[in-house]
Formats: structure tokens, C-alpha cells, sequence
């Protein structure tokens, strides 16, 4: 019997080193990371499992080696590598031996964005990302939200929406536009639709509405200005702090003291600007949007915090790059001022030489939200009106990076491998 059971031990080992695996490497030898993040989820979609080797390779995905496989790589212009099963046991060993670990990916997350039906005249980095990543997504808007539409997703981005019901905070250059005009009388016309009295009212019962969803297990993400306004909208439930341009009515007296911080994800002791003039909605954003430091790409970074892969595999999985320091970026949320972060908050990305911190993450009931100031990883100072970025000039940003970690994240299962 025990002859039995060591030959078939013997052919299962030689079974396992004859094996072709396929490696889509992360590092600088990979011409396009963007896409390799859609390869990625495309494989998922097939009910073919990843191991995301995380910090080896700059996050390498280690696949069976199946001819549809290598044929998409192909055609999407994505590198990958043919490696036996001696190399990958190398591979293994090496990883045990440093800050690696492995991720078990198993399932394509649905995936949903926030956004309006007729879009403000700026662009979404997220959706560029999944667009060029070739990554399926649906769009929902206040409706499906308010009716419980979330339920049917996994992974959530919010598009840079204002909920505060302030439309952005760009009266004051704006309020005369086209664009701004019927983008009041819409929301307004749906608020009414919906049964509230006000934007503002609707759009904090949204605020409530996605944070149930987080608690009920989903993955939030959020860039620029939904970031620090959601969290505002959160900390005022019940509280008019929205000058009389926005809803006909003044902001309450003593509104500051009228802040319920418990009730926000990540930032606490917040200071409001109720001014319609000033663009910008607290003193979370840093540098403020109301009075930039703009030092200019060429001087503007950010660094990655490096985590332990084998103990703390979310952030590492969150930050998975081939470079350490990012090229900052602007937007009108630019980074979170460090001392309004609440405390359990992980910061995963800063500018050392600042109290900005550009890229966070936490928990809430069973579910995650990560948050990334600045508006474009790839335009530095983007403004109304400007192009949308051509991703296929940018396909090894590190920037974009960031978000595309974020749409795997939801398929992760750590994996106990047996050795």
C-alpha cells in the first residue's frame, strides 16, 4: 500500500514539473500593465483561477498555460512568459524567502460606477482605466441606488460626484454655464422625482445608501471629490450646511458643532467652507484647491508604503507596482490632510515631504473603501473642458496602476499552500 501511495505521489510530482505555466510579469518588462490588468480579469471570467504573486515581479500573475490565453495576450499587446513546473517551484522558494506572498484570484467581481446618465464636462479616471483595460462595468445612478440596486454588485466607483448637493462648488466660474444650469434643474427635477425637498437631502440619503452597501460586504472606491464629499455628506446627515445658491435656503447656525464625525469613513474634525465662492468643500484637501501649490509634474511625487506581503496581503495587493514613487497628481480634492485622518485609517501612499496623504484604505462592517485624491494619474492639472486622456500613451502608469489593483481585489482568496 505504501508502495502505491508514494508511485502515485512520484506521478503527480512529475505531472506538476512537466506542466507549462503561463507568467504575466508586472515589472518594467511589461509593455502593457494596463491591459495585463484586463487580461487578468478576462481569464476570471473564463473560470480559470490566478495566483497574483504579490511583490514578485511587480505583481505577477502565475496562470495554466491554455492556448486562449496566450492568444489574447497577443492580440491586447500584453507580455507573458511560458515557464515549466521546476520554475515555478523556483519561484515559490524564492517568494517564501522574502516579502512575497501568494493570492488566490477565483472570481470575476461585477462591477458598477456611480455616474450620471449625461456626464459633467470633465472625465473619470476609472472609467478611462476599465475602458482601456477592456474590464466590463455597468453604470447606476441615483435611482438604482436608492432602490436598492448595489446589491446586485461587488466593487463600486464613485464618479466625481458632489455629495454635499453643492454641484461640485464651481458656481462661482460656472453658474452661467450651459452645462451647470441644466445639470441644477436636472438633479433638482429628480430629487423632487424621488421625494426629497432638496439635492442635498437626496444626495446624503445616497451617501447612507452606499455606506449600508459597504457594511453589507461591498468594495467602495473613490477618487478626487467624491472622496472628502461623501465623508462630509456622511458627518451632516440632518444638518442644511449648503449656502441659500444651492437650495433657496441658508446653512444652519452653528452647523460645525452639528457634525456627527462618527459617522464618516475616514476623516474626522473637519473644518466646512459654506462660502459658494470658494472652491472647495473642507479643510481635508491638501494642498486646498482654493489656494493650489502647484510645484509642477516634474517636482510633484508621492511614495508607496511597502506592507508585508505575508500579514498584511490587502494593502500590499493595493499597492502592487513596478515603481515605489508615483507622479502626483491635481484634482480638485489633490490629498487628505494627514490630521484629519481618523486613526485606524491605513495610509498607503504619501508625499513625505508634506502632510499629504494621496491613497488610503479601510474597513466598515464587512466590507473595504480606498480612497485616491487627484483627478487624472496621467494630466497633471486637468480643468473643465480639457481632452480625456489617451491611455494608450500612459499603458505603463503607475498611477493607473493603482486603480486597476482595486478591480481585483474583491476575486482575492488568500491560498495556503502546502510544501
Amino acid at each position: 500500500m505504501q508502495k502505491k501511495y508514494r508511485l502515485v505521489f512520484l506521478i503527480i510530482s512529475l505531472s506538476f514539473l512537466s506542466a507549462q505555466k503561463l507568467l504575466i510579469p508586472m515589472d518594467i518588462s511589461q509593455k502593457d500593465h494596463l491591459k495585463a490588468y484586463g487580461i487578468a480579469y478576462y481569464i476570471l471570467t473564463q473560470n480559470v483561477n490566478i495566483e497574483w504573486l504579490l511583490n514578485y515581479r511587480g505583481g505577477a500573475f502565475l496562470i495554466d498555460d491554455y492556448a486562449f490565453i496566450t492568444q489574447e495576450c497577443r492580440i491586447r499587446g500584453v507580455s507573458y512568459e511560458s515557464i515549466s513546473g521546476s520554475d515555478v517551484l523556483q519561484i515559490y522558494g524564492h517568494m517564501d524567502q522574502e516579502n512575497m506572498d501568494l493570492i488566490q484570484l477565483e472570481k470575476a467581481p461585477k462591477i458598477a460606477i456611480y455616474t450620471p446618465p449625461n456626464k459633467q464636462p470633465w472625465d473619470d479616471a476609472v472609467t478611462l482605466a476599465l475602458t482601456y483595460a477592456e474590464v466590463p462595468y455597468e453604470t447606476l445612478w441615483d435611482e438604482e441606488v436608492l432602490t436598492g440596486g448595489l446589491s446586485k454588485y461587488d466593487w463600486l466607483h464613485l464618479h466625481h460626484e458632489d455629495f454635499t448637493g453643492q454641484y461640485g462648488k464651481f458656481y462661482r466660474n460656472y453658474f452661467n454655464a450651459p452645462w451647470y444650469i441644466n445639470q441644477q434643474r436636472e438633479f433638482e427635477s429628480m430629487a423632487r422625482r424621488l421625494g426629497y425637498a432638496t439635492v442635498q437631502e437626496e444626495k446624503k440619503a445616497l451617501a447612507m445608501a452606499i455606506k449600508n452597501y459597504v457594511g453589507e460586504g461591498g468594495f467602495l472606491f473613490a477618487m478626487c471629490s467624491a472622496t472628502d464629499s461623501y465623508d462630509i455628506a456622511l458627518s451632516s446627515q440632518g444638518v442644511d450646511i449648503v449656502h441659500t445658491v444651492f437650495d433657496g435656503s441658508p446653512p444652519e447656525a452653528n452647523l460645525q458643532e452639528k457634525l456627527d464625525y462618527t459617522n464618516t469613513f475616514a476623516f474626522t474634525d473637519f473644518k466646512l467652507y459654506t462660502d459658494p465662492m470658494v472652491y472647495e468643500y473642507a479643510d481635508i484637501d491638501y494642498p486646498p484647491s482654493n489656494n493650489p501649490v502647484v510645484r509642477g509634474a516634474e517636482a510633484d511625487y508621492f511614495s508607496l508604503f511597502e506592507f508585508s506581503a505575508k500579514y498584511d496581503p490587502v494593502p500590499t495587493m493595493l499597492t502592487q507596482n513596478h515603481v515605489a514613487v508615483v507622479k502626483g497628481f491635481m484634482g480638485q480634492t489633490t490629498g487628505f490632510n494627514r490630521s484629519k485622518i481618523k486613526k485606524h485609517i491605513v495610509i498607503m501612499g504619501e508625499d513625505p515631504a508634506s502632510d499629504q496623504v494621496k491613497y488610503l484604505h479601510g474597513n466598515f462592517g464587512q466590507g473595504t473603501y480606498t480612497f485616491l485624491g487627484g483627478h487624472d494619474p496621467e494630466d497633471y492639472q486637468h480643468f473643465v473642458g480639457d481632452p480625456p486622456t489617451d491611455l494608450s500613451l500612459h499603458r505603463n502608469s503607475p498611477g493607473y496602476r493603482l486603480i486597476l489593483n482595486n478591480i481585483l481585489f474583491p476575486a482575492a482568496r488568500k491560498k495556503e499552500r502546502k510544501t
